[in-house]
């Protein structure tokens, strides 16, 4: 079967490497009755090993040539290829009712950060999500507090997930070679929501505005928010900079205003927009 050409406008980078495959696969130890969600099979390298493991697969593949030539190349039942925009995607419609549905994806570096946080406004549906993308991302994602990558995506997404990153990989096991590293990285959302959607929203919000002046007091980058008075009676020192608080304290503001300024909530999404 002749071998596809990545195309640059769907930021197509076709993993080869065989010995990454297995370190993946070992990561996400597969399982027979599982139910995975596939993110850009592309040629079906990580696609073939997960439908051996006797896992039924949705495979999300935007490119026509590619998704008609996938049944082809795995030639199971056990897998239905949508040929679609993964952040347009309904994953909660995969799902029957009480399943738990596992992702894995390789994800465009140009669009990785919005696909998370559409995967994690289906987030009930997933029991774990493990995705490639660039090293520069997987870092700010599981930053520390105190730290210089640590920023309100870290934030936005501790409070609704565990992050754990797993290898590096480089740009050599793919085809073409990107021009930057990439991680491998597993997302568990928490079981139980670490506060109800007005809450996240608020912290969301806050933490938004605030790195937005991210070497400001909160004092400053909340000003237009919330005055130093309010933010002290939360139990938040009004003179800390954004990065020195971990996100247990984001949560905590926004409990705090999810009382006093329920205005602050975003209504109608858990999540904020994310830009590409």
């Amino acid at each position: 079967m002749s071998r596809a050409r990545p195309r640059k406008r769907f930021g197509q980078h076709f993993l080869h490497d065989g010995n990454i495959i297995r370190k993946i696969l070992a990561h996400v130890a597969p399982a027979a009755g599982d139910h995975f969600v596939e993110i850009g099979p592309g040629q079906g390298a990580i696609t073939r090993p997960l439908l051996a493991s006797g896992a039924r697969l949705d495979a999300i593949e935007i490119d026509r040539d590619l998704a008609r030539a996938l049944p082809d190349r795995v030639q199971t039942e056990r897998c239905t290829v949508h040929c679609t925009d993964a952040l347009a995607f309904d994953f909660s419609s995969l799902a029957a009712p009480g399943e738990k549905l596992r992702l894995v994806g390789n994800l465009p570096y140009n669009i990785s950060t919005p696909l998370l946080f559409h995967f994690l406004r289906h987030g009930a549906v997933w029991h774990d999500l493990h995705v490639m993308l660039q090293k520069e991302v997987g870092e700010r994602m599981a930053a520390a507090a105190g730290s210089k990558t640590y920023g309100r995506l870290t934030v936005a997404l501790a409070l609704r997930c565990r992050i754990e990153p797993l290898f590096d990989i480089s740009p050599g096991s793919f085809n073409p070679p990107p021009q930057v590293d990439s991680v491998f990285l597993r997302l568990v959302p928490h079981p139980v929501p670490l506060a109800n959607a007005d809450i996240l929203s608020i912290a969301d919000r806050l933490a938004t505005a605030a790195f937005g002046m991210r070497r400001k007091r909160l004092s400053n980058g909340l000003r237009s928010l919330a005055t130093a008075a309010e933010i002290t009676a939360a139990g938040i020192d009004p003179g800390l900079r954004p990065e020195q608080l971990p996100p247990a304290a984001w949560l905590q503001l926004g409990s705090f205003f999810a009382g006093m300024k329920p205005e602050l909530a975003k209504h109608g999404s858990t999540l904020p927009e994310w830009p590409s």
